[in-house]
C-alpha cells in the first residue's frame, strides 16, 4: 500500500492513540502444491521430512534432469511473484534454471538450510503471459534439486514507492534524492561498479546482472544505486557510506549477499541514506560470527529510512549504535526509520539499537526468528527511544527487549502499540519516547504480512 500524510501527537507513550489507516491488502498468492496434478516431480513425492505443506514434496532425482514443473494461471501478462518454498540440508547451493514458457528467465540459487526439515521460501519475479504458464525448475549441476515443496504465485506485483521519495527520518533535513539531477550509467562489471561508485558528483548508477567483488567500495556522496530487473546486486564486498553528512545516497533494487567477516552495508558518521526495495540474504552458519552486520549504522549516522527490503537467513542484521561506550558521538543522531520489511530467520538485531531517539520500527513482518534462547527481533538499549508499531511477528523467541536491557548493555526505553505476535515471546515496553517528526500512515496490523511479502525485496519497483 502507499503511505499518506499524517501528522503524529507531539509526545508518544505507552496507550497513546494515533491515527491508523486501513488499507486493502495484497491478493493473497495462489497456491500449487510440487505432489499435486498438473505439477510433474522429475523424482520421488517424499513425506519423510516435517515441516511440509500438502501431503508431501518434490525430491528430484540427483541430476540435472531432475526437475520439478507446475502449471499456473494469470489473468493477465506481466510481472509475477513466485515464492519457491523448498529445504537443502546439504552445506553446498543447488542451483536451478527458472524456464518459463520454455524460455529461462533466470538462475536461482537454492542456498543449504541447515536441515532438510528447514524449509524456507526463496522470492523472485519473472514474466508470464495471459493464461496458463509453464514453471520450471531445471537442476544446473549433478546434485539436483533441493527438495521442494510448492510454489506460491501472484501476478501484479506493487505499486512503486512514492515519487516523493523515502518515508520517515531520509525524508528529514532536505530530504535523500540520491543521484537526482546528475548523469546515469550502466554497469556490468564489478570494476566498473566499483569507480562508478566512488567518483565524484551526483549519478545514477544501474547495475546489471549479479556482479561479485572483495574488500570495500566507497560509495561517494549523492548516488543512486539501483539494480535492472529482478536479479542484479552484489556479492562479496562491504558497500560503505562514511564520512559524509549529507551523504544523500540511495540503495534500491539490489540483490546483496551478506559478507564473511565484515559488513554487507556499512554506514558510519554519514546522513541521509535511504536503503529501499533490496533482497539482502546470507546463509546460516554455526558460528553466528561467520558474517558480521548486513546492515549497521553506527557512530553519529543519522536521517535514515530502510523500507520495504526482504532481510533472510542472517544472524547480526541490523546494529544501530555499534558501542556501549559511545554514547558522546550517537546520542541526538541515529534516527532511523525501518518500514515494510520482511525479516525471516534473522536470529537477532532487526535492530538493536543504542542510544537513537526516536528510531520508528513500523509495519514490518518478522517470521521464524527462533534458532535458540537468546533469538530476538528488535532491542532497544542504553537508553535508546523506539517506537514499535503495527509489525506482525510469526514464531520470534522475544520480539521486544528494553527494559530488561540485553547482554550487557543496560535497557532502553520502547512504546509498542497494535503489533501482532503469533507463537512468539512479548515485546517488552517500557518508558516514553520523543515525537516523530514527520507524517506518514502506520498500517493495521492485520493487513502487514500481505502487503510486505507481496511487496518487499528486488524485483518489486
Amino acid at each position: 500500500m502507499r503511505l499518506k500524510s499524517l501528522v503524529v501527537c507531539a509526545v508518544l507513550f505507552p496507550g497513546a492513540l494515533a491515527a491508523v489507516s486501513s488499507s486493502t491488502a495484497a491478493a493473497a498468492p495462489v497456491r500449487y502444491e510440487a505432489e499435486t496434478s498438473p505439477a510433474v516431480c522429475s523424482g520421488a513425492i517424499d513425506s519423510n521430512w516435517a515441516g511440509f505443506t500438502g501431503s508431501g514434496f518434490c525430491n528430484g532425482t540427483n541430476s540435472t534432469s531432475g526437475h520439478a514443473q507446475f502449471q499456473v494461471t494469470a489473468a493477465a501478462a506481466g510481472t509475477a511473484t513466485l515464492g519457491i518454498r523448498f529445504a537443502n540440508g546439504t552445506t553446498t547451493a543447488r542451483p536451478a534454471d527458472v524456464v518459463v514458457n520454455g524460455t529461462t528467465a533466470q538462475t536461482a540459487s537454492f542456498e543449504g538450510t541447515g536441515a532438510w526439515s528447514t524449509w524456507v521460501t526463496k522470492t523472485l519475479s519473472v514474466q508470464v503471459a495471459a493464461g496458463t504458464n509453464t514453471i520450471r525448475l531445471n537442476p544446473t549441476t549433478s546434485g539436483g534439486l533441493a527438495n521442494i515443496d510448492h510454489l506460491d504465485f501472484e501476478a501484479g506485483g506493487t505499486t512503486p514507492p512514492p515519487p516523493g521519495g523515502p518515508v520517515g527520518w531520509a525524508s528529514q533535513a532536505g530530504g535523500t534524492t540520491g543521484g537526482a539531477g546528475g548523469t546515469t550509467v550502466t554497469v556490468s562489471t564489478f570494476a566498473d561498479f566499483k569507480a562508478q561508485a566512488q567518483s565524484s558528483g551526483a549519478k545514477t548508477i544501474l547495475v546489471n546482472g549479479s556482479l561479485s567483488g572483495s574488500g570495500t567500495v566507497e560509495i561517494a556522496p549523492h548516488k543512486t544505486i539501483r539494480g535492472v530487473g529482478a536479479g542484479s546486486g552484489i556479492s562479496g564486498t562491504t558497500l560503505n557510506i562514511e564520512d559524509a553528512k549529507p551523504a544523500n545516497v540511495i540503495i534500491q533494487n539490489m540483490n546483496i549477499r551478506g559478507v564473511r567477516g565484515n559488513d554487507a552495508i556499512q554506514i558510519e558518521n554519514a546522513s541521509h541514506v535511504w536503503i529501499d526495495h533490496n533482497t539482502m540474504s546470507s546463509t546460516i552458519e554455526n558460528d553466528p560470527d561467520h558474517y558480521d552486520g548486513m546492515l549497521d549504522i553506527t557512530h553519529g549516522a543519522d536521517y535514515i529510512t530502510v523500507s520495504w527490503n526482504v532481510v533472510r537467513n542472517h544472524w547480526k542484521t541490523s546494529l544501530v549504535g555499534h558501542s556501549d561506550g559511545n554514547g558522546g558521538e550517537d546520542r541526538g543522531h541515529l534516527r532511523v526509520t525501518y518500514h515494510h520489511n520482511w525479516f525471516d530467520r534473522t536470529f537477532e538485531r532487526s535492530p538493536r539499537v543504542r542510544f537513537g531517539e526516536t528510531v520508528h520500527v513500523f509495519n514490518n513482518y518478522y517470521s521464524n526468528i527462533d534458532n535458540n534462547a537468546d533469538s530476538y527481533a528488535i532491542a532497544s538499549v542504553m537508553d535508546a527511544g523506539l517506537l514499535v508499531e503495527g509489525n506482525v511477528f510469526e514464531n520470534v523467541r522475544q520480539a521486544c527487549w528494553s527494559k530488561s536491557g540485553y547482554a550487557d548493555s543496560g535497557p532502553g526505553r520502547l512504546v509498542a502499540r497494535d503489533n501482532s505476535l503469533t507463537g512468539s515471546g512479548p515485546c517488552e515496553a517500557d518508558g516514553t519516547v520523543a515525537a516523530i517528526p514527520y507524517r506518514y500512515t502506520a498500517d493495521a496490523s492485520g493487513t502487514v504480512k500481505a502487503s510486505v511479502t507481496a511487496g518487499a525485496g528486488a524485483g518489486r519497483i
